[in-house]
């Protein structure tokens, strides 16, 4: 599989790096909608003859305006950018949101789109918007496609059997609730937790159920609780395990919330290391105990429910 390009920015770009057909959006969680949009990009790259990208903003218009609320991200640039790989993208455009914030929608076509990426064809949702203050919509961007000379598709809304819209608001509402297996559904693979093992308080080790923990940073932060999960290591293995969301109350000192995740079956060193964690059941909620020998045994218990769960997944 050829590996994905990633290129900041969109001016004064070599001809090798411009004339895509390009899916737009923020495709934060690359989710079933997302993947729509991204097909229709692909069938008018197959026709036209020319590299299938994507349009990303960075930071996300979010984070840009309203910093002050809580941190949502559904996955870091790494792993969107191996899940469009995935789907056959040949280069994703990472556009920095600060000198676009400002700029009209017919100046995001004409300048951006048109003479910076040199695009021949845009693939964009039923509800996208663009431009300062949002005032593009998929029939304004129809209009400078054909003005500017480049292909427009847009993408119908997908929903579920029960019609309800495949969004990052979904995914980002049922991990808060706790339903990772409803994230997964909309996402179509398992949410995951992607970041660097650094050093705890090393209780686990001591109590027999050693962790590698995981800062949650940017991320969405979902139900803190137990979950039964999936760890990718850096050199491709995939371990069974169980692992705590939040701030482990049981145990004294405020610590910002984390992944702890004990990885059956396995003992080797890997701080500093990058692992990808996925949640695929909640088991439980967090709880504080009234000792250690009474936190162990409930962490045994759940780490009997995680095997049983993961034997059936």
């Amino acid at each position: 599989m050829r590996r994905i390009r990633v290129i900041t920015g969109w001016k004064n770009l070599p001809d090798g790096d411009r004339g895509a057909s390009i899916a737009m959006g923020n495709f934060d969680g690359v989710h079933r909608g997302h993947q729509k949009v991204i097909a229709l990009a692909a069938d008018a790259a197959r026709d036209l003859g020319c590299p299938l990208g994507v349009i990303t903003l960075d930071p996300h218009p979010r984070v840009y305006h309203r910093p002050q609320e809580p941190t949502f991200r559904l996955m870091k640039r790494d792993q969107q950018a191996r899940a469009l790989e995935a789907l056959g993208v040949d280069v994703l455009y990472v556009l920095p949101y600060p000198e676009l914030a400002n700029v009209s929608d017919r100046d995001f076509a004409a300048e951006v789109l048109h003479q910076g990426l040199g695009v021949r064809h845009v693939a964009l949702g039923f509800d996208n918007s663009f431009g300062k203050d949002r005032t593009g919509t998929p029939e304004s961007m129809r209009r400078y496609g054909e003005e500017l000379g480049f292909g427009v598709s847009v993408a119908e809304e997908v929903t579920d059997v029960h019609g309800e819209k495949f969004s990052s608001t979904a995914v980002r509402d049922a991990l808060r609730d706790g339903h990772p297996e409803e994230a997964a559904r909309v996402l179509g693979r398992p949410f995951a937790i992607e970041g660097e093992v650094v050093r705890g308080r090393q209780l686990g080790r001591k109590l027999g159920y050693p962790t590698a923990n995981v800062l949650l940073e940017d991320y969405v932060v979902p139900r803190f609780g137990v979950y039964a999960t999936r760890t990718r290591l850096p050199d491709g293995r995939k371990l069974a395990g169980v692992a705590n969301i939040g701030v482990n109350p049981t145990v004294d000192g405020e610590i910002a919330p984390r992944l702890e995740v004990w990885l059956f079956d396995f003992d080797e060193d890997i701080y500093d290391q990058v692992i990808e964690t996925d949640l695929v059941a909640f088991l439980r909620p967090e709880a504080k105990f009234a000792s250690l020998d009474e936190m162990t045994e409930q962490v045994l218990k759940d780490a009997a429910e995680a095997r049983r769960i993961l034997g059936h997944h």
